[in-house]
């Protein structure tokens, strides 16, 4: 077998049982005589649907897929934990998994009892667990504790011992199901390090993660799963860009529907008779909350001048509601003047998902001084570059006095999310790059584990 796992048209069904009475038993179902209608399952859901794929020994495989994709069922059935409902499933060689870290784990007994019975669950004999015990206790950062009972371990200390004694048994076949939030930045890097050695030693690694960035620079191939089947498979970059893209498509629909109700809501237009005098006091009818900052979202003003539409658009000129950092953006603002004025002031709020207001400005900030406003038209506030770090958005559009009287304000009704590579924090990502002297230097992105480099040493902690 020239492969190191080998799937063919791997379907995986569940049966779920649907109970029609509010107290179903096999006492009540035989009392009745309705046994077979009462448990009968008459629903089934198929976490796979005919996945096939090969894994080349040494190779470093990656899934990708969104929750419920199948892809933690796939490693179960390649582990050997479930089996497929049709088709199979061979590996050549060991396997390790670390799938539910700690599950053979006892807790009334110690962590060094724990690491022998587990250790034994996992194929080692006695004798070589007594060799690589002082190892996995090292690995685990456990060696205050290994006699305590496994009950007064923290959770992250349980499944830092999970790891350690999974990732020791060396395995031909290393089976990942995102595990490696098991402990601090520290341990994370161990982690990394311990797979880097795998690699270099000719393993076969199969990793479940939505770590994207990881599949990039460790995995020589990638599969994306997408309910259940198969939908992309090849060179990583090409298939985490395409995975991004179809999971930004879905984000785009589903910010597009709920700003569409939340804007039918909010911005219902006021009827008015366009004949009939304006209000004496418009200010009492413009109801403007007393905090801005604590505003909710939501719309207020006389609508002397209303705000007819707004549309936020990307590059190509049409509407979006997802954008990467550094990224162009325009907001059109629609309007209407129900009379001519020569006092108004188009306004702009940018907010985080906190409420935080990380920027605004207007026309008359910007020194664009009103001259005069009648009719139909628009107004474009244009970002050449959105440098705001990951995360969702909020924007308030207004048109209002010099005074600050509103005329129409829209309060956080529009919403786009930023998507970076970058893992910033804050709110805003300046242009920048780093300058060192001395003997400073670092390793590029990825090094300790870059795809296809299996000759190097390991990396440094």
């Amino acid at each position: 077998m020239t492969n190191a796992i080998e799937a063919v048209n791997v379907t995986k069904v569940y049966r779920k049982y649907a109970r029609k009475k509010q107290f179903a038993t096999l006492k009540s179902a035989l009392l009745s005589g309705s046994l077979v209608s009462e448990l009968q399952p008459d629903e089934t859901f198929e976490a796979l649907r005919g996945v096939s794929f090969q894994v080349p020994k040494g190779c470093t495989y990656g899934v990708i897929g969104r929750n419920g994709s199948g892809k933690s069922t796939l490693l179960k059935c390649v582990a050997g934990i479930t089996r497929p409902t049709t088709g199979s499933v061979a590996v050549d060689g060991r396997i390790s998994a670390l799938i539910e870290l700690g599950a053979g784990f006892h807790p009334e007994i110690s962590g060094r009892e724990n690491v022998f019975i587990n250790g034994i669950m996992l194929g080692l004999s006695k004798k070589e667990i007594q060799k690589r015990f002082d190892e996995i206790v090292e690995f685990a950062e456990l060696k205050d504790f290994i006699d305590a009972p496994v009950k007064t371990y923290s959770s992250g200390m349980y499944m830092r011992l999970g790891f350690a004694v999974a990732i020791h048994v060396d395995p031909d076949v290393l089976l990942v199901d995102e595990v490696l939030a098991v402990g601090d930045q520290g341990f994370t890097v161990k982690c990394l390090d311990k797979f880097a050695e795998f690699r270099r030693r000719n393993k076969t690694i199969l990793l479940v993660t939505h770590s994207l960035d990881l599949v990039e620079k460790f995995c020589d191939q990638a599969l994306w799963l997408d309910k259940g089947k198969t939908h992309g498979e090849g060179d990583p970059k090409l298939t985490v860009t395409a995975y991004i893209m179809d999971v930004e498509k879905a984000e785009e629909q589903l910010l597009a529907k709920e700003e569409a109700v939340r804007v039918a809501q909010a911005v219902a237009p006021v009827a008015r008779d366009e004949d009939s005098p304006q209000p004496h006091n418009p200010v009492e009818t413009g109801e403007a909350p007393a905090n801005m900052f604590a505003a909710t979202e939501g719309r207020w003003g006389t609508r002397e001048i209303e705000i007819t539409g707004v549309n936020i658009v990307g590059a190509d000129g049409t509407p979006a509601h997802v954008f990467r950092t550094g990224e162009p953006l325009t907001v059109k603002i629609g309007f209407r003047a129900h009379q001519p004025t020569r006092d108004f002031v188009f306004g702009m709020g940018i907010f985080n998902a906190d409420g935080l207001c990380c920027y605004g400005t207007n026309t008359n900030i910007d020194e664009l001084e009103p001259d005069r406003l009648s009719g139909a038209g628009e107004v474009r506030f244009v970002v050449d570059r959105l440098d705001l770090v990951e995360g969702t958005y909020k924007f308030d559009v207004a048109v209002h006095k010099l005074d600050g009287f509103p005329y129409d304000y829209h309060r956080q009704l529009y919403t786009i999310r930023v998507k970076s590579r970058q893992k910033d924090v804050g709110i805003y990502r300046p242009p920048h790059r780093w300058e060192v002297t001395g003997d400073v230097t670092f390793r590029p992105p990825g090094s300790g584990f870059k795809r296809g480099d299996r000759d190097g040493d390991a990396p440094a902690d």
